[in-house]
């Protein structure tokens, strides 16, 4: 079992383009880091830099302490399940599960019982000596899983694993596979696109942008206190969303002043708001914290807001129903089959408690309501 250390570390094309650029990112021993980020942001080339399969430009790769920026991939002791699962063809899952414990030395009967046991764990005996392409999209992560973890490296670096398996499969398989890392105590890194998956897998969760690591923080934390934009938006289900308001301070009142609406700021303002008064911001709501107002009463006047349904989502637990607000489009989350219809005007209970306040030029988290 390792760490994982990328100091300072890019890594630029011959073109220009830049992959990453002056990452920085620590993965302890035995942990699960998820990176995520939209396409092209760099996620992949991070497990390749650690592989060993891109060169860096520039900065250090460190795995236990020792420096493997020049050393080849399998000098590294790592082990990569790529999107496509990778496997040969030509040899049966047993075949596939064993070959890197052969090709280090391992002797026939303990590739038979490491293998026979991996197999056992993932749910694979029923397939041992089937060729990859007889098998379902599940089947073969699962064996490319087992070709990882038979001979237990020091890093699993995992690249969208579970891309293109249904969703009754993929919970499935993701479950199976946090299991299986945890067990091993292996250091992984995950790289994935779908911030719901970084969120339910992750120890910790690194944000990509264009090749920069936005944050590294828990689930949590992410959701709680996200950096700037881009990670409030990026992360969570559904995504923050934003409308533009001045701060203002007055007779004691603290006030959002959202186009010709207002709301109140209950207990005054927060010390980090206080040198915004007279200045606008971005308000970040998620849509929990927008009701329907006829089911919520007791909220006071002041902390409503008026608009008109754009659009209504039916996810079956529950409806989101996007609200055109002063010139912003927000979320709002209704019960079941109870959003109102397209074009319908709305009142919304708003729980500004839970607002989070960004600067509308650097995007920077300025103040990070209660938590989610």
């Amino acid at each position: 079992m390792a760490s994982v250390t990328l100091t300072d570390v890019s890594r630029v094309f011959p073109d220009g383009t830049r992959a990453l650029w002056r990452v920085d990112l620590g993965i302890a021993d035995g942990e699960l880091l998820v990176v995520t980020g939209p396409s092209g942001s760099g996620k992949s080339t991070v497990l390749r830099v650690v592989a060993g399969l891109d060169p860096v430009s520039s900065g250090s790769v460190h795995i236990d302490g020792q420096e493997v920026t020049n050393l080849p991939p399998r000098g590294r002791d790592v082990a990569m399940v790529l999107q496509d699962a990778g496997l040969y063809p030509h040899l049966t899952v047993a075949g596939n599960m064993g070959f890197g414990l052969k090709v280090h030395g391992v002797p026939r009967d303990e590739v038979g019982r490491r293998v026979s046991a991996e197999a056992r764990v993932l749910g694979l005996q029923a397939q041992l000596r089937r060729l990859p392409r007889t098998l379902s999209a599940g089947h073969r992560r699962r064996a490319a899983l087992g070709r990882a973890t038979t001979r237990v490296p020091r890093v699993f670096l995992l690249d969208e694993p579970l891309v293109n398996l249904d969703a009754a499969e993929r919970t499935r398989v993701r479950a199976e596979l946090v299991q299986l890392q945890k067990g091993l105590g292996v250091t992984t890194v995950h790289v994935t696109h779908d911030q719901s998956e970084a969120l339910a897998m992750g120890d910790r969760v690194a944000v990509l942008r264009d090749g920069q690591v936005q944050q590294v923080a828990t689930p949590a934390a992410l959701l709680d206190r996200p950096v700037n934009r881009f990670v409030a938006e990026f992360v969570g289900f559904p995504d923050m969303r934003f409308v533009e308001a001045a701060v203002t301070d007055e007779a004691g009142l603290s006030w959002l002043v959202v186009g010709s609406q207002r709301l109140r700021i209950p207990g005054g303002l927060p010390g980090p708001l206080r040198r915004h008064v007279g200045r606008r911001v971005l308000v970040g709501l998620r849509a929990h914290l927008l009701r329907d107002a006829g089911s919520r009463p007791d909220c006071p006047v002041d902390r409503r807001l008026r608009g008109t349904v754009t659009r209504v989502e039916r996810m079956g637990h529950a409806d989101i129903v996007g609200v055109r607000v002063e010139g912003s489009e927000l979320s709002a989350l209704y019960p079941p089959y109870a959003g109102p219809a397209g074009g319908a005007p709305v009142e919304l209970a708003v729980d500004t408690a839970g607002a989070q306040i960004f600067d509308p030029v650097t995007e920077a988290a300025i103040w990070h309501g209660r938590g989610v």
